[in-house]
């Protein structure tokens, strides 16, 4: 398991990084260089193409993501009343927890998937990529949620994790 979170980790910290990059190149391009050229009366150097990549990046960003913190374990938890309860209705808790993340994962790579097909056609106004790998990074994370929280359920303990456990 920690061999297959680790690709979705490196692809999230290559994300962060190009995006970073992207942005920090579009504001030294816009409060450094346009006003350069504008002083030397030359034509502006375009980058009008890093909103566009940073707005596509910051969803696969955001939805590999949402889908690491799932498999990580570190989505928010109130756990107002589970800890009074039996070992066995905490461990119903966490199993019926996990189906119900694993669901919602489900849903959102089904959507993913409708957006994805209803959108190919269509480009992005700077760049003309399909919008479809714009709306296809929430059908890869929604189905990487549904498989770590399906993961999470059939197996609800660790050596260092217990039930109603939350990683830090």
């Amino acid at each position: 398991m920690n061999a297959v979170l680790a690709i979705p980790k490196v692809i999230v910290g290559g994300l962060v990084l190009l995006a970073i990059g992207v942005m920090l190149y579009g504001v030294f391009m816009r409060y450094v260089m346009l006003p350069i050229t504008d002083w030397l009366d030359v034509d502006p150097i375009n980058f009008f193409w890093v909103e566009e990549v940073g707005e596509t990046t910051l969803a696969w960003l955001t939805l590999i993501g949402a889908a690491v913190g799932v498999a990580e374990r570190s989505h928010f938890t109130l756990t107002l009343l589970s800890h009074h309860f039996s070992p066995r209705v905490q461990h119903v808790v966490h199993v019926g927890n996990n189906l119900l993340i694993a669901a919602f994962g489900g849903l959102v790579a089904w959507l993913g998937v409708k957006l994805a097909i209803l959108n190919e056609m269509l480009t992005s106004p700077a760049l003309e990529f399909s919008l479809a790998w714009l709306y296809s990074a929430a059908t890869v994370g929604g189905i990487l949620m549904a498989l770590y929280a399906l993961h999470a359920a059939g197996n609800p303990a660790g050596p260092d994790h217990d039930i109603m456990d939350v990683r830090e």
